[in-house]
Order: structure tokens, then sequence, then C-alpha cells
């Protein structure tokens, strides 16, 4: 295990996932966060940094300079500039490869060398037969001349290193002060090695020099590179002055070799100078070589989005273990290189009544304590302020559309009420705290069809609500009872993908439509059109705070023919709107200003701004900390900037209406909801039809979330909890049902937010390399407080209430926006509208023939479509069937398509995997098929997205 808070600077980054991590679990996954080889018995070796320095000057002033550094791309010394260029990828001339060849094979090579000091290195280098004692002590005095340096300090401007004779003295090996303060030291993770390699030209050498050597111990070489790391490797290249920069183009040359995983692995290990050019060799046979003329060598190649697959390129020595492992790992992994949906252990039958359970109780006390210790990290902080607020919109919103749907049955209140009460309780029982309970969108269409059932045959809605949820938690154990949560191992992406589609849509259909019930309600006005009405304040008749009500113009007797609300008294409109006069009750009275117009406006802001925001992380603006805190919070930035303008203008657009008593939101009832109410008692008994189809509903909803949270791609080191969240769901739907509170169940948006904003990222990685995927911060303790604090919002109406209710339907939008545009599907639906020459260059479009993939797409559209009309019209009491149908369909799907066209499309359902053979279905998996095949890997993910689907 590491320590507490040292996950950060796991910096082996791509190096490690070479040697170890990818070795064992693929190109899609990584390194375990906290094991290093996984039990391969491959060697984990640290981080090379390279550094190449010239000789310059001859035949003036001589002095070293550094050029070049490497630890996966160059970076080169822009001289005119005064700075490091963006890292590349190197391209080197094949002659300096062949050139430096010779020079070693005829040069000296030190392996496993005992200098301790850059003293003895350059006297061991220099007893060369070549050099006569003068040229010896030449070259000494030489080598031992301090380097300059382009060092970057931290908060400081550049500045260089002196460039003068080294004097002996007691602290000739100790780093300068610069060194100490550069900025590149905190990229490189501890235990990071150095390489030197020094090349030039010089005039009173007759032949060429060259040297390799390898320190048995690593050791700091004073001021020789510009991190005072430990060196581990020093390369000599000189030689007579030649035409062109022959010199240089081999230091280049030996720097990159380093840089390279393979070679560094197999020259730690050369026992000889045979070993050594046995690894220059083998790089030598995958060089690609690009022709003269077709490109231009100027030209600086951007470091890839992610690294080819090494398992190809590993050295001989591994190819056993390789081997050995490969085709467990072919089977565990799809043809992107992540996991498949193979059964985990929470997805294996117990054969006992409650027996999954019992195992995920066990699994997870063991955990319980860390649970709460793992989140005291500032990281935490943020993600509790970001996921609050996307709860509280979500609790403000959807208890709005629920208190439209039940005539006010529930409401706002109930929902704050509801999700404090249940997520609190979900947190602290849960297999996977990580997930946010809420209500959704299929389970919203429900009550709404219960409500109508009850309104047209004149039943007391709560009561029979009552008995529906008490068969559906009876079903809900039952269901646990006999592990029916081992089922969503069928639930492929094909079904993900229309559920989460659906979600994102209604989130989408209802952020729009309340706004255009705003425009309806107020109206945008035309220029040259009377004012449409006028805010009027009135008294109360219970001697309670005046308010203000909406009317008609032509209401001269205060007479309110239209009325759309109260408002706040403290948000009226601004004292300078033209008078139009009292009215007989009511001492004064404003035009209104254009409410529509400046509500549409903060509804486009704030999606626009936290859109923008979002993708402020991948932009070039800005140091990686600022774009990783405005992505992070850009939905709390967008309502802040929104609640700015509005109160900036003074406009007054409708705001959060936060209940200021603690009662029920229907007048007359009590919060334990009576047993029977007016309703016969067979009804209690009857309410099974409908519990059955809700049921359904609650384990499609619950579990398709479920199956997405704990894909193995997101590597969460504490398992998963499916029976034990299934049985958590079902006493919350007991305890909600008793209370008259909304139903419950995982929020697939929202959880995916909050593990996104609990992102464990290395912080130490080389320049050019995004940040490594190292997991996500598992604990409690985010989610227990953020539904502690939408409890407490109930009673902070004086600071909620300013919050526009525009702003906040806006960020609805960009949640559903941002769910939907992140599936494949999306991706799909876009191909259909695009010329096949401008379509992007997508793996599946490699294998699958563009017909059958848009064949595909059509059949999960028409899937959507019904789902949708199905869950719009009368019908829609068989909306949860039509959810499971999903799953039919998809398996209906293997007559249509083959194995090898569902393997890229979608996934294997389990039977599939079992029955179909290995090397028959999955060339592209065995990691045997051609070399354009595996370049395909470059272009993969290392690791996840927090999507809504991750494949």
């Amino acid at each position: 295990m590491r320590p507490q808070g040292q996950e950060e600077f796991d910096g082996h980054t791509a190096y490690d996932n070479v040697l170890t991590g990818e070795l064992d679990s693929g190109p899609g996954s990584g390194p375990s966060p906290d094991t290093d080889s996984q039990g391969q018995g491959v060697p984990k070796d640290p981080l090379l940094f390279i550094q190449l320095n010239e000789l310059l000057g001859w035949p003036q002033v001589l002095e070293w300079r550094e050029t070049g550094r490497w630890v996966l791309f160059e970076e080169k010394l822009e001289v005119g500039g005064g700075r490091w260029s963006a890292p590349h990828v190197p391209t080197l001339a094949l002659p300096s490869l062949q050139k430096l060849r010779s020079l070693l094979a005829e040069g000296l090579v030190l392996l496993d060398c005992p200098a301790q000091s850059l003293l003895e290195l350059v006297e061991q280098v220099t007893r060369v037969e070549s050099l006569s004692p003068e040229l010896r002590g030449q070259l000494q005095s030489l080598l031992l001349q301090r380097p300059q340096h382009l060092i970057r300090t931290t908060g400081t401007r550049p500045c260089r290193g002196s460039a003068h004779p080294r004097e002996s003295s007691h602290d000739e090996e100790a780093p300068l002060k610069e060194q100490r303060q550069n900025a590149l030291r905190h990229k490189l993770p501890p235990g990071a090695e150095a390489g030197a390699v020094l090349a030039g030209e010089l005039g009173f050498l007759a032949q060429p020099l060259g040297a390799f050597v390898r320190l048995r111990d690593p050791v700091v070489l004073g001021s020789l590179t510009e991190v005072p790391l430990p060196s581990r490797f020093f390369c000599l290249l000189l030689g007579p002055p030649t035409l062109g920069r022959s010199y240089h183009e081999m230091g280049r040359a030996m720097a990159v070799l380093l840089s390279d995983p393979q070679f560094q692995w197999s020259v730690r290990r050369a026992s000889n100078l045979h070993d050594l050019l046995a690894a220059l060799d083998a790089f030598l046979e995958e060089v690609t070589v690009l022709p003269p003329g077709r490109w231009d060598p100027t030209s600086r190649i951007p470091p890839p989005k992610c690294l080819p697959s090494p398992h190809k390129r590993l050295p001989l020595q591994t190819q056993e273990v390789k081997d050995s492992s490969a085709p467990r790992r072919a089977r565990a992994e799809d043809r992107h290189g992540h996991p498949q949906h193979t059964p985990s252990p929470e997805l294996q039958r117990t054969g006992r009544l409650f027996g999954g359970l019992v195992q995920d109780v066990r699994r997870k006390a063991s955990w319980y304590p860390s649970d709460f210790l793992d989140a005291l990290h500032p990281q935490c902080f943020s993600a509790v302020l970001y996921i609050y607020l996307a709860t509280i919109t979500n609790a403000i919103t959807f208890g709005g559309l629920l208190g439209e749907a039940t005539d006010g049955a529930q409401g706002v209140l109930e929902s704050f009420l509801g999700t404090a009460v249940a997520g609190a309780a979900f947190c602290l029982m849960a297999g996977q705290p990580l997930t946010i309970l809420s209500s959704t969108g299929p389970v919203l269409v429900f009550e709404r069809l219960l409500f109508n059932f009850s309104r047209d045959y004149s039943l007391d809605y709560l009561p029979f609500r009552l008995w529906v949820g008490i068969w559906v938690a009876t079903f809900c154990l039952v269901l646990v009872a006999t592990e029916a949560s081992v089922l969503v191992r069928y639930f492929t992406r094909f079904t993900e993908e229309g559920f989460c589609a659906l979600i994102s849509l209604i989130f989408i259909y209802d952020a729009v439509g309340k706004m255009l019930s705003l425009t309806r309600a107020y109206p945008i006005q035309r220029p040259g059109s009377p004012a449409y009405g006028c805010f009027c304040q009135y008294p109360d008749p219970g001697g309670n705070e005046s308010q203000w009500t909406r009317t008609k113009p032509e209401d001269r007797d205060g007479i309110l023919s239209m009325d759309l609300g109260l408002v706040n008294a403290s948000l009226l409109p601004p004292p300078e709107c033209v008078r139009r006069g009292g009215h007989p009750r009511g001492p004064s009275c404003h035009t209104v200003p254009d409410i529509a117009l400046f509500s549409l406006l903060l509804f486009l802001t704030s999606f626009l701004f936290a859109m923008a925001l979002k993708h402020v992380k991948t932009s070039r603006f800005f140091p990686s900390v600022v774009r990783k805190v405005l992505s992070d919070f850009s939905s709390v930035l967008a309502i802040l900037l929104g609640c700015g303008l509005d109160a900036f203008l003074g406009l007054a657009t409708p705001k959060l209406m936060v209940p200021r008593e603690f009662k029920p939101t229907l007048p007359g009832r009590d919060w334990l909801v009576s047993s029977f109410g007016t309703n016969p008692w067979w009804l209690s008994v009857a309410a099974a039809l409908p519990a059955l189809l809700l049921s359904i509903l609650i384990f499609m909803d619950q579990q398709i979330t479920a199956v997405i949270l704990n894909r193995a791609e997101y590597r969460l080191r504490k398992g998963a909890g499916f029976h034990l969240d299934f049985f958590c769901v079902a006493l919350l739907m007991l305890l909600t049902s008793a209370l008259g509170l909304p139903w419950y169940v995982s929020a697939t948006v929202i959880s995916l937010a909050h593990m996104d904003s609990l992102r464990r990222e290395s912080r130490a990685c080389a320049p050019g390399e995004p940040p490594s995927f190292l997991g996500i911060r598992e604990q409690r303790l985010t989610g227990l407080v953020v539904f502690i604090l939408t409890g407490i919002s109930i009673f902070l109406a004086p600071i909620l209430k300013f919050i526009p209710m525009p702003v906040l339907y806006g960020i609805f939008l960009y949640m559903g926006v941002a769910a939907i545009s992140s599936i494949q599907f999306t991706k799909r639906v876009q191909l259909l509208l695009m010329p096949a020459k401008h379509q992007p260059d997508l793996l599946l479009l490699r294998h699958v023939r563009l017909s059958r993939v848009h064949l595909f797409t059509a059949i999960q559209l028409a899937c959507l479509g019904l789902l949708w009309i199905v869950k719009s019209t009368p019908a829609a009491i068989i909306f949860p069937i039509m959810l499971l149908g999903l799953v039919g369909v998809r398996k209906a799907l293997e007559w249509v398509f083959s194995p090898q066209e569902l393997l890229w499309l979608d996934e294997l359902m389990p039977e599939k995997e079992r029955s179909t053979p290995e090397k028959g279905l999955e060339p592209e998996c065995s990691f045997s098929g051609s070399e354009s095949e595996e370049s395909e890997l470059m272009y993969q993910p290392k690791a996840p997205e927090i999507n809504i689907s991750v494949n």
C-alpha cells in the first residue's frame, strides 16, 4: 500500500505503464494505484531524465551548454527566445544512429562503474590509450567545466548558470541554488534518475572519442544536469570538427535512445558491449523512416494523446511473462483494450438467500473506517460545493415538476427533505457511497401516471401511493434475496446508451420546457407595444409581509384576473420603472420589464458559460491548476455569474422559491401518510400490479447506473455493492412512501459528476504528457455532507431566494447536453449526417462497414424514439417493461449482426463470451496482428473519461 497522499506523485506514468501496469492490465487500465508490478515479475525502473550538453565556441572560448532535454518527449533550447520549446516527438536522421553505433562499438563502455563523483567519473572516461597525458589533462579540465543551463525557477524569471572552470573544493559536487529551485524538479517523481549526454567537436582531437558509462550506484554529479538528480548513465561523444552538426545529431540520437523505455530497460541489464549493441539494433528494427521531400524536417510533431501499446515492444526477457498472460488478458479486454463485462466477485451467485447481500456487507465493512479518513483531502471540499449545487438544482427542478404533475400533493419542500434524508441514509449504509440518489426522469414519469390514474378514478393519491411503495419495497427485497442483481451482466452498452440517452433528453426537454413556460407567462414585449402588465403591492390579509402580484394594466380596480404566483417583496422592479398610477387596493404599481427576454439571456449565459468552463481543462490557456479549478467549478461559477448579472441589472426575473415553513406542501395532511384515507381496503392488494411495473423500472434505473459507476476502468479499489445498494433503495422506498416524499434511485448524471470531481491524477508527469489517471477518491463523507447541506438549505431561504430560476434551468440544460454528447451513440448519430470523406477516423469504421454501423445506429434511434413516445402517451404505464425490452432487443441483434461486428459496436453477452472461441473472434486483442492493427491502439485513451458511457 502506498502511504496516503503519495498517489499524486505516481510520476512513473508512461514508463511504468509500459513495463508494469500495461503488461497486466492492458492499454486501457494501466497500473493499479496501490500496486507496482502486480506479481508479474517485471521489475519497476525509475523514471529517467536525460539532458544533452553540447560543447560550443570552438576555436574561441569553449563552453558546455544545455541544448536539449528528454523525459518522454524532446524539448529543445530556443536560444533566441530564451526558453524551452514545447515538448514534441523527436525525429532523427538515420545516419546519426548508424554513426552512433559505430562510435559505441569502437569506444569505451563501462558497465557498473564504481565512480562516486564527477571527478572520478572523468578520470575513468579519459583513461584511453589514444590520449596523450597532455590531451588527457586538457580533456579532464574541459569536462569538469560547469555547463550553462536555462533554469526556470519557481516564481522567478529564467536564469542561466555560470560557465567557468570548476575549482576543487569541498562543495564542488553540491547542487547550485538554481538547481534546487528548478520548477521541472516538481514534475519528476521521487526516485527519478538522470542521464547526461555530452557531445561536441574538439580541434585537438585527431580521432573520435566515445564512451558510455552506467554507474553502479547513481550519484548526483554536481551541476552537470539542471535538475539535481542522481545520475545513472553518462555518455561522451567527442571528435574533430566535421561538416554539418554530426556530433550534435549523435548526441540527440543517444538521448532519444535513453528516453526509449525498451532500450532503457535493456541497457540497465546489459552485461557487456554485445548487449548494448543488441538493444540499439532492436531500436533500429522499429524505426519508421519518413521519405525526404514529403514532410518538413523543421516541423515538430506534437505528443499523441496516448502512447502506443507497449506489448509488442517488450524486451525479449519479458516475452515469456507476456505470452503466459496473453490469453487471460485477451479474454478480459474488449476490442479497445478496456475490461469487458466479465463477472466480478460482486456478481457471482452464492446460491443462498441473501447470499450476495451478506458478502457485500462483509466486503464493505473492512473499508468503512477508511471511507471517512480518505475524505480528508482538499479535493473533497470542491467536490462538496460542486455536487451540492448540482443536487439542489436537481431537487428544485424535479420538485417543481413533481408539484406540477401531482397538483401540489408533493413539492419543493418534499423534494429537499426527501433528497436529504434518503441521500444521507444511502451514503451511510450503501455499498457504493459515490452514488448520488435523486429523482429521475423515468420515476417522475411513473409518478405522473400514478397521479393521473388516481385522479381519473377518484382515489386518494398519497394512500394509494403508500401501498404501491410498500409492494415495491417487498418486490425489491425478493430481488435482493434471490440475487437478481447478477443479471446486470446482460446490460451491455446498447442498453446503457439507450437508457442514458433517454435520461439526458429528459434533462434537456425539461429545461427547455420550463423556459418556454416562462415566455408564455411573461411574453416578450415588442417595440411600440404597451406595457403588458405591472407589479402591484397588496397587504397580506394575515398581516404578514406584503407581496407583489402580477396584474394586467386594464385591471384598474385591482382585480387579479391573471394570477401568476407571488414574488418576494425584496425583489421589486427597480424604482426607475415608469409609474402608471395607483390602484384602490395597492399604493403603487410599476411596469413590468421584459422578463422573458432577460430570463432567456440568463438561461443561455449560464448554459454557455458552464460549457465553456468545462472545456477550459483541455485548453492551452492558464496553468493546469487554474484550468482544473475552473473546470471543476463550472456549474458554481455559472450560477454566480447569472446571479451577479441579474443583481447588476436589477431584474424582476422569477427567483428560486424556497419554502419558509417546515410543513407539507399539501394543506391539511400530516407528515405520516394515512394507510387508506378514503380508498377501499382492497386497493392495498390491487396496488401490487402497478408496483410490479415500478419495481422493474427501479431495478433498471438503479442497476444500470450502478453498472456504469462500477466499471473496472475507474479502478475502484474498494469494490462494488450491487446487492447492498439495491437493499438500501428498497428500504428507502418504504420510508419515503410512508412520509409522502418522492422516490429516489441512483442519478446517473450527478453520480458521474461526483466521480469526476473526485478523480485522482498524478501531479508529477513528464513535460508533454497528460496527467495519469490513478483512480477515484472513494469515501462517504462528500455525499453525506452534500445531503446534510441539502437538508439545511430548507432554512437558507434568505440566501437561496436570490438565485434566478432561468440560471438553474441553464445548468440543468448543461448537465443534459454534457451527458448526451459524451456517449458513442451520439458520435454514431453524427456519422449519419457526414459525408464519408469528412468522417473521423474511428476504430469501429476500420472494422465494420459503414452501412452496418448506420443500421445499428438506426435501431438504437428507433428504440429511443419508441421509449420517448411511450413515455409521453397514456400507454406510459408499460414504460418500465419497454426499458427491460432493450435487453431483449440487444439479444435479438445477434441474429442481425455477426459477433465480430457486435464486438466493435457494442459488447458480447456473457454466454456469448463463453461460447465463442478466443482466436476465432478476437484477433485484434491477441497482440499478434499486424503493425497497423497495433498502431491503432495509440489513439485509445489510457485513462477513462467520466462519462455516461466510458467505452
